[in-house]
């Protein structure tokens, strides 16, 4: 099926797509808040950015929370597994650069000993089990020097 807008429209909509401060994570801030938990914002720490500039940084506890959308980076869920008909190689190649350097940038904080916690914008449907989730997280010491994961 043909896309039903014009390219000059579909650009315009497509810039609008904001990378931070989007509704889930403006979610995921205020319950992590309304719970006490203090953060940083996009992916500073105290020696400077992180890789992939996570959405909270939690410096003390050296974890960090990324909130994703699923057909952003190709999430394995229903919405992330949607496939647009038009353009699709530009749409396949977009996908998965990202979700290589999601797992690229995962595996960077990883050996620089931070914990990673990735959010899909499905979980969002789920409050309590997403509130349940993000305490373990947080609320589980951090791994130490020498120590397995």
């Amino acid at each position: 099926m043909a896309d039903k807008l014009t390219p000059e429209r579909r650009s315009w909509n497509m810039s609008r797509i904001r990378g931070k401060n989007t509704k889930p994570e403006l979610l995921v801030r205020r319950l992590l808040h309304a719970k006490g938990y203090r953060y940083r914002l996009h992916g500073t720490a105290h020696g400077g950015p992180l890789p992939g500039k996570p959405d909270l940084v939690f410096a003390g506890r050296h974890k960090v929370i990324f909130v994703n959308g699923c057909f952003w980076h190709l999430h394995d869920c229903r919405v992330g597994q949607h496939a647009p008909k038009s353009n699709a190689e530009f749409w396949e190649t977009k996908r998965t650069r990202t979700r290589n350097r999601d797992d690229d940038q995962r595996h960077q904080l990883e050996n620089a000993g931070w914990e990673v916690l990735t959010v899909w914008e499905c979980e969002l449907k789920e409050p309590s089990s997403l509130e349940q989730q993000l305490d373990a997280f947080l609320r589980a010491p951090a791994p130490g020097p020498g120590t397995e994961p």
